[in-house]
Formats: structure tokens, C-alpha cells, sequence
């Protein structure tokens, strides 16, 4: 099953969501503003995406917290704060991509709709 990591002010979250309903590809999200990822999910999701790639430097969180100047495990800061988190965060299976990635989306929608 597709899960969707993200927030429902997220403009590209909402593409991705919007982006499986019209396939009609069923999915499950998961607000990073209500729960984070779990230790496994994130091991899982850091298999496919760098750590460094899925903390968002650009959001306000990230500022909030002085992380530009501060020495952090990206790992421990996305477990305790999931809005660090660029979004969305779409896992299939063991693969996940983050960010806007309708290519990637489309194959695993195909996979999907043929079980």
C-alpha cells in the first residue's frame, strides 16, 4: 500500500493525495502535524532518501529550532520534530521518494492497480 507522509497545508501533498485518487489507487496519509514517522518507518524511508534530503532547512521549524547552527542527528531531530520533515513524504514497499515526483508516483500506481 502507497502511504503518504505530509501536512494538509502542503501544497505538493495535496498534489500527491489528489494524484492517487484520480488513478483511484488507494493509499493511506499520515499528517506529520498530528504523528511522525515511526523509528522503523524512518529507517525504512532513509533507505531510499538521504537524511540529508528529507530534513527541510527552508522551514520555519528548522529556524525555530537554531538548527543552522547548531550540531544535530538529522535522524533523532525528524523522529522528535516530523514537521523537520520535506514533504511529502510518498513510501511504496521498501522505496520512498519526497518531494513532487509524478514519474515515480505513476509506476508505483501501475504496480499497484495490477495486484
Amino acid at each position: 500500500m502507497i502511504q503518504i507522509f505530509g501536512t494538509k497545508k502542503c501544497k505538493d501533498t495535496a498534489k500527491a493525495v489528489r494524484f492517487f485518487k484520480e488513478r483511484g489507487v488507494k493509499f493511506q496519509f499520515i499528517d506529520l502535524a498530528e504523528k511522525g514517522m515511526s523509528k522503523g518507518e524512518l529507517e525504512s524511508v532513509s533507505k531510499s532518501i538521504p537524511l540529508e534530503e528529507l530534513i527541510d532547512k527552508n522551514c520555519k521549524e528548522y529556524e525555530k529550532r537554531n538548527l543552522s547552527y547548531l550540531k544535530h542527528n538529522i535522524f533523532e531531530e525528524l523522529l522528535e520534530h516530523p514537521l523537520l520533515t520535506k514533504t511529502p513524504v510518498v513510501r511504496y514497499g521498501k522505496d520512498a521518494a519526497v518531494g513532487f515526483n509524478p514519474d515515480i508516483w505513476k509506476k508505483w500506481a501501475e504496480l499497484e492497480k495490477s495486484k
